[in-house]
């Protein structure tokens, strides 16, 4: 079957590869129906040494159960399926409270003998842990929703969650990415009524007031931190989802953050070492919260409005490439020509 590899930097290739076997009694093999390229999949685009070995690439899929172990009781072969983008065995501590990303058997697509989602089959590891059934005739019209929920809604709603966001928390949002929208989402779907979003590519943050903004802030570090406080008689939000990773984005979240508020960090951290210190954090009572997102635990609980369509997270991607052409799609999301990119094998 055909598979996306990673070598180098910039060095994105589709190859042969054997097509996956069940290898566990818990195992199921899943045919993609579609994929697509993640943010984080840019980290080792723009980055990976060149003599780095090849790896497998995706880990955002929803595909057809096309054969299961013996020992998988809950999916059955036929199923259309959401793969979130960690497996886990659904049956350890951390999986039963809810955080599968710390699933003591868990683990990440792409890596060891499990292959990566943006292929034309993968191997799904303790199938009734990891997948989600959808149920009844899946329109396709749905595919992109549904892909969605296999990591940018739910780390979107994990970054809200965590942040307790309500109807009586004020919300800023740092970032215009497909993660940064989904919070915007997120954060109106759990009752807030005022969503600064801090973006600068106007195609992106119109989205995101059709998702639920209600101001935008197009300027960067201290003129942007300038700008929510502005907006907020110079108290800042109650709550902070800061969906880009980098450390501007930290400090950004840090200067506009109220008091007794809540920073949430679900971009995945480009640093090691932020200030968390009497100054930044320790003195105004701020609470710094997020993390990979358990996906997961939440797919059942956001499935019914996509559905139903009264929500459509879907609207996030803007551009659907070949498999063979995947390489095409990374290139397009780096140079930013893309927000979020679908693979259709």
């Amino acid at each position: 079957m055909r598979a996306t590899m990673i070598y180098g930097a910039g060095d994105v290739r589709v190859e042969d590869v054997s097509y996956p076997v069940l290898m566990h009694a818990t195992d199921a093999i899943v045919r993609i129906v579609r994929a697509c390229v993640c943010g984080s999949d840019l980290h080792g685009y723009g980055n990976r040494p060149a003599d780095a070995p090849g790896k497998a690439m995706g880990h955002e899929s929803i595909g057809i159960v096309e054969e299961i172990g013996s020992d998988v009781h809950k999916i059955n072969v036929g199923d259309f399926v959401i793969v979130p983008f960690a497996y886990s065995d659904g049956t350890c501590e951390f999986c039963v409270e809810g955080l599968q990303t710390s699933c003591r058997h868990g683990g990440y697509w792409g890596n060891g003998d499990v292959g990566g989602g943006q292929a034309e089959a993968v191997r799904s590891p303790f199938a009734d842990g990891t997948l989600v059934p959808v149920p009844g005739t899946v329109d396709p019209a749905l595919y992109p929703s549904l892909l969605a929920l296999t990591d940018v809604y739910g780390t979107g709603f994990h970054a809200a969650f965590k942040a307790r966001v309500n109807s009586a928390t004020t919300v800023t949002v740092i970032g215009d990415g497909a993660v940064g929208l989904m919070a915007v989402l997120s954060a109106k779907r759990l009752g807030a009524q005022r969503i600064i979003l801090m973006g600068r590519h106007t195609v992106r943050t119109d989205l995101g007031v059709l998702f639920g903004a209600t101001d935008v802030v197009a300027e960067r570090g201290a003129e942007g931190i300038a700008r929510v406080l502005e907006l907020t008689k110079d108290d800042g939000t109650h709550t902070v989802l800061e969906a880009v990773g980098y450390r501007e984005a930290y400090d950004m979240a840090v200067g506009v953050v109220r008091a007794g508020g809540v920073i949430s960090r679900v971009g995945v951290p480009q640093y090691e070492e932020a200030p968390i210190g009497s100054r930044s954090l320790f003195s105004r009572n701020i609470t710094l919260t997020g993390g990979p997102a358990p996906v997961r635990a939440y797919i059942e609980q956001l499935l019914p409005d996509v559905l139903s369509g009264k929500v459509n997270p879907g609207l996030v991607f803007d551009k659907t490439v070949s498999l063979e052409n995947v390489a095409e799609g990374y290139a397009a999301m780096a140079e930013r020509t893309a927000l979020k990119v679908i693979v259709a094998p």
